[in-house]
């Protein structure tokens, strides 16, 4: 190891030294047991429609072989380029060529650190004083750097759908579909979700949750760097979800999904419950008949005939809850004597309406004579030939969810292309099975994200969540616009390419996530015609841009930061924007604010004691760490505001995000 380790001294270049020290130093880390795979190269990223610059690696738009080159100089949104050997990162020969910008794609390495910003490409605004829930367009690897600017230690729950590495196209690693005979297909696919994954388990809160959708091809392999990135100890469950089944396979009928939970801490997770099936639709109809008018008796005669007709697909202890009470309670009774022998527990019960006096049974009651009282006074006991204990449906309505079930997955198909008008996308997640789960595994302001985000299935279910019990939860999606493999060779045979107008049309993200989003919160779909009534939701759609540090740093593109400074603040109200060579900005309804100018901290401070809404968060643009505290100092204690310091805060967190 010393003669290597010499040789790689002798590399002049620092930041290639670093890596291939570091890939040297895992070569040589011993492992006896655990998942070992071959980790790849950094990936990289196309990134159309991003400038060239000095330095940078840029391929040609329409070069199927996808060769790298880099940019020796550019003038006038001309480039002039050479051609690199990838595998000796060597430059090849001297001839260079001068090309266009627009000829040219930027393409971005993975292993370097990048300054994201978020340009807005729309919102809606339904939800009132809601949290927005935040739909981005990128890489969404860059977006989990991202996040841990924004989100670190503060996301509740984790859902994604990642690929499924069926060797049938599904996936794109470097910009190339990999295909079923691609002989590092396991290891490419490994080394993409390990890079995902550990970023998103520093976005979990402690008591966080993370349920990652899979199939068989890559079940097994998944399970282990699980295992690897969270700990087998946090394991929670592996839900297998029948979804339907095929005579045409090979030895079973198949049609098996699963989905692996774990828990940032599973100690801290606490248990899941699930709804007893139907208990809802009982609730449901008995807060209908009673607000129609009916009586309580009417309403017990409407239960027991819906508990008829439906018994088979409940629990026997589910039918017994039949009977309603003059308060609109759902009850079963339960029995009050002792079965112990308790001379101390007999005393005599009274009806408060009929006035009957019920001796006590031989035994004695379960219960002492003041909190049979309480009970008697809060209109729990069922008094009848003997005093019964009345237990609400609403107590027991949970149960503990069994890790297998069946749904089809064909509703979700059908379900997809009503909501779109017409078949635009194959095998979209059921958003009533998430529904289920994200139920069951997050509180009801959870803050929910989905970096897989396909369809948008994930971001339907938070919203219909809410409206179905009043919840607060906030989702963050992400993905890409990438275009299908078939699709994409049609195009390429028409002359686009990606970033081309026509090309990215057909992305998923503007053909298919983003008209579902509006289509659910607005009720109107992309040809206007009605879908539903809508719900109160609000929603930010953003694309993921790839900034200029040197320009951050001078604070020359504050509103691409912008929207980051409101997400990190909770996202809340309206994005703070900087107004010419305004010392500050704090809008009205704005739950942060940002000061431009520390000297005028004092000034500042009066402000935010008079402001309208309660201010979370402060932003102070300096270079300067006692400037900073000095500003700081003048904030009012009482508010316990979260102070950051622009733009340092920002540049050191992606230095320290890009390493992975």
């Amino acid at each position: 190891m010393a003669h290597v380790d010499n040789l790689i001294e002798r590399i002049p270049d620092p930041h290639l030294r670093a890596q291939i020290a570091e890939e040297v130093a895992k070569l040589v880390e011993h492992k006896d047991f655990g998942l070992v795979f071959q980790r790849h190269l950094p990936e990289d990223l196309e990134v159309p429609g991003t400038r060239p610059r000095r330095g940078d690696m840029v391929r040609l738009r329409a070069d199927p072989e996808k060769q790298n080159h880099v940019v020796l100089a550019t003038k006038d949104g001309r480039a002039t380029i050479i051609a690199v050997d990838a595998a000796k990162q060597t430059i090849e020969g001297s001839e260079s060529a001068i090309l266009d910008h627009d000829q040219l794609v930027v393409v971005k390495d993975f292993s370097v650190p990048i300054y994201p910003g978020l340009v807005p490409l729309g919102e809606i605004n339904r939800g009132g004083d809601k949290p927005a829930h935040v739909v981005i367009e990128g890489e969404n690897y860059y977006a989990l750097e991202t996040l841990l600017y924004t989100h670190e230690r503060k996301v509740d729950l984790i859902y994604i759908d990642p690929p499924y590495n069926t060797g049938a196209d599904d996936w794109i690693y470097n910009d190339r579909f990999v295909a079923a005979n691609d002989s590092y297909r396991h290891s490419k696919w490994l080394s993409f979700m390990e890079r995902r994954l550990i970023h998103a388990r520093r976005l979990l809160k402690p008591t966080g949750v993370i349920i990652v959708a899979i199939g068989d091809d890559e079940h097994h392999r998944l399970r282990m760097l699980l295992d690897q990135i969270f700990g087998p100890q946090n394991f929670i469950a592996n839900v297998t979800w029948q979804g339907g089944g095929s005579a045409l396979a090979r030895h079973h009928a198949g049609g098996v999904d699963y989905m692996l939970m774990y828990g940032a801490n599973a100690d801290s997770v606490g248990k899941f419950l699930d709804p007893k099936p139907l208990a809802a639709e009982m609730i449901r109809i008995v807060r209908d008949e009673l607000a129609a008018g009916a009586s309580s008796a009417e309403a017990q005669e409407r239960l027991r005939a819906y508990i008829k007709s439906n018994a088979r697909q409940m629990s026997e202890g589910l039918t017994r809850f039949n009977n309603v009470d003059d308060n609109g309670m759902i009850y079963e009774t339960a029995d009050l004597t002792n079965r112990l022998y308790r001379p101390n527990l007999k005393y005599p019960v009274i009806d408060p309406e009929s006035k009957t006096v019920y001796d006590p049974p031989d035994n004695g009651w379960t219960v002492r004579q003041e909190v049979m009282r309480e009970w008697v006074d809060a209109g729990l006991i069922a008094f009848g030939k003997r005093p019964r204990k009345k237990k609400s449906l609403s107590e027991y309505i949970y149960e503990m969810p069994v890790p297998t079930f069946s749904h089809s997955r064909n509703t979700a198909n059908t379900h997809l292309e009503r909501v779109l008008g017409a078949k635009l996308f194959p095998f979209p997640k059921d958003h009533e099975v998430l529904m289920r789960w994200l139920r069951m595994t997050g509180p009801r302001d959870a803050v929910v994200l989905d970096f897989f985000a396909g369809s948008g299935s994930t971001a339907e279910a938070v919203m219909r969540l809410n409206a179905e019990d009043g919840g607060t939860r906030q989702c963050i999606i992400v993905t890409n616009n990438e275009v299908g493999a078939r699709n994409a060779a049609d195009l390429r045979r028409t002359g686009a390419v990606p970033g081309d107008q026509a090309w990215e049309a057909e992305g998923v993200f503007h053909k298919v996530t983003r008209p579902r989003i509006e289509t659910i919160v607005t009720g109107i779909r992309l040809d206007g015609s009605k879908y539903s009534n809508g719900l109160d939701e609000n929603v930010a759609f953003f694309k993921l841009t790839y900034e200029d540090q040197n320009l951050i740093a001078l604070g020359r593109r504050f509103d691409a930061v912008a929207p980051l400074l409101w997400m990190k603040a909770g996202g809340v109200g309206p994005v703070v924007r900087r107004r010419g060579d305004a010392l500050w900005a704090l809008p009205s309804g704005a739950i942060y604010g940002v000061l431009f100018a520390p000297a005028q901290a004092k000034a500042f401070a009066e402000l935010i004691a008079v402001h309208d809404c309660d201010l979370r968060h402060l932003f102070v643009v300096t270079d300067s760490e006692s400037e900073f505290q000095e500003a700081v100092a003048y904030l009012p204690l009482e508010l316990r505001l979260e102070t950051t310091r622009l733009y340092a805060d920002y540049l050191h967190s992606f230095e320290i995000n890009g390493k992975g």
